[in-house]
């Protein structure tokens, strides 16, 4: 347990000074090979853990961190790993006595040795005033929320209503949602081969299936053969949203890692060119449609350098599934509420006025194109879309089609909800535009 918890300070520490999530997990396992803190299987997945759940109630961590300290602490990992193990004592499983013994150990497998004292002080006075601590009111909205305070009042702005609720939703534990290869196999099929391993599971959306306890995608009968793929419910809306009949020509204008790209090709006999700016990220978008069996041009270009890879050909469909705050995922990136900044927003609103300005250029007449993001910051989706059609008089928005069931804030805005709403998806935002005049 002290490695996991070691490499899990380490790892939020990190998080804490700027790198993202991914970023500080590769560096643990490269760490990992010639550092005192190696770590088996079984302690991966613990540091795993421990690292989204500490990021996910950051904000309570730190209110209950801050008065068990007779001064703050300067040292980025001895904090992080006083918060880690802190939130392995509300949330965890493992025995209270285990948890502090391991974590004084983990102090000197990061070499604070001298820390050993304070975190075994710490965590056995919060343990000695647990009741007292946990009962006590949350001494700001950051405290009760586990947001920046800026975020915090953006969506109580955009949803007086619903804003709780959002904020909530976003710090829950999100499911496994894959998605049937309708191509090569039933959802039925799918879901009959995953239950005779004896893995829980239900139908949910027009390709969905929902694991009733998230697994390693590795040990799931048929991945390995291209019969499934990962995708949130949310998303899996963009393919049938967007229209596609067969003979149609598509552009995936920011296509990686390919979720969206190989749904279309799955639903439709269309020829398919899938735009990625970033080569590395575009090889992602290979390796998916060579797993699932499907064809699409790729080509590592910038969908606003229009002249470096139009040939000329309009599109009938277009996709831009833009670059954004990501706010509307961050059940499953909690690094991100607490790596962002609120210039962050207007940033990503002028790069997603771009993208949207250069895919319309391509748009045939008659064509529809399908704007979308996983966000629930206003000024990326509703904002951003009515001052578009209000620039371009030849833009029609269309009414969007949604499954029976399916429950959207406002026209295209859907708000991440779990299990207890029965959707269980991540927060995305659609807008169905159509080119007049064809």
């Amino acid at each position: 347990m002290k490695t996991a918890q070691a490499a899990a300070a380490q790892v939020v520490a990190r998080v804490l000074s700027g790198r993202t999530l991914d970023t500080a997990f590769a560096a643990m396992a490269k760490a990992a090979a010639s550092s005192a803190v190696t770590l088996d299987a079984h302690d991966r997945a613990l540091a795993h853990e421990l690292c989204y759940g500490t990021l996910r109630h950051l904000g309570p961590l730190r209110d209950v961190l801050k008065p068990l300290l007779k001064r703050p602490v300067t040292d980025p990992e001895l904090e992080a790993l006083l918060m880690v193990t802190l939130y392995q004592l509300q949330h965890g499983s493992a025995s209270s006595h285990a948890v502090v013994s391991h974590a004084v150990d983990a102090a000197v497998a990061l070499r604070l040795t001298s820390a050993k004292g304070l975190v075994n002080a710490v965590l056995r006075n919060y343990l000695r005033h647990r009741d007292a601590i946990d009962r006590a009111p949350p001494s700001s909205d950051e405290a009760r929320y586990s947001y920046p305070q800026w975020w915090i009042d953006a969506v109580r702005a955009a949803y007086p209503v619903q804003w709780k609720d959002v904020l909530e939703e976003g710090n829950v534990h999100p499911p496994l949602t894959l998605r049937a290869n309708r191509r090569r196999i039933t959802r039925q099929a799918a879901l009959a081969d995953l239950r005779g391993q004896g893995i829980g599971c239900r139908a949910i959306g027009v390709d969905g299936i929902i694991l009733d306890t998230p697994r390693n995608v590795a040990e799931l009968p048929g991945f390995a053969e291209g019969r499934l793929s990962v995708q949130d419910h949310g998303a899996q809306l963009a393919a049938p949203l967007l229209e596609v009949e067969d003979g149609m020509r598509v552009l995936d204008a920011c296509a990686a890692p390919g979720g969206k790209t190989t749904h279309i090709l799955e639903m439709s006999d269309c020829t398919l060119l899938a735009l990625e700016r970033d080569e590395r990220r575009l090889q992602k978008v290979r390796d998916n449609l060579d797993r699932l069996g499907l064809t699409a041009e790729t080509r590592a270009a910038d969908v606003t350098d229009v002249a470096s890879w139009w040939d000329g050909v309009p599109f009938d469909r277009i996709l831009t599934d833009v670059p954004c705050t990501a706010s509307g995922v961050i059940r499953r990136h909690p690094d991100g509420k607490w790596l962002r900044r609120p210039t962050d927003i207007v940033q990503f609103a002028d790069q997603q006025q771009q993208i949207i300005e250069a895919a319309w250029s391509v748009l045939r007449p008659g064509g529809k194109l399908l704007y979308t993001t996983c966000s629930v910051f206003e000024s990326e989706n509703e904002g951003l879309v009515r001052a578009f059609v209000a620039r371009h008089s030849e833009s029609k928005r269309c009414a969007l089609r949604w499954p029976d069931g399916l429950t959207a804030a406002g026209d295209g805005q859907l708000l991440p909800v779990s299990a207890a709403a029965g959707e269980n998806h991540d927060g995305f935002f659609y807008a169905l535009l159509e080119k007049r005049g064809g």
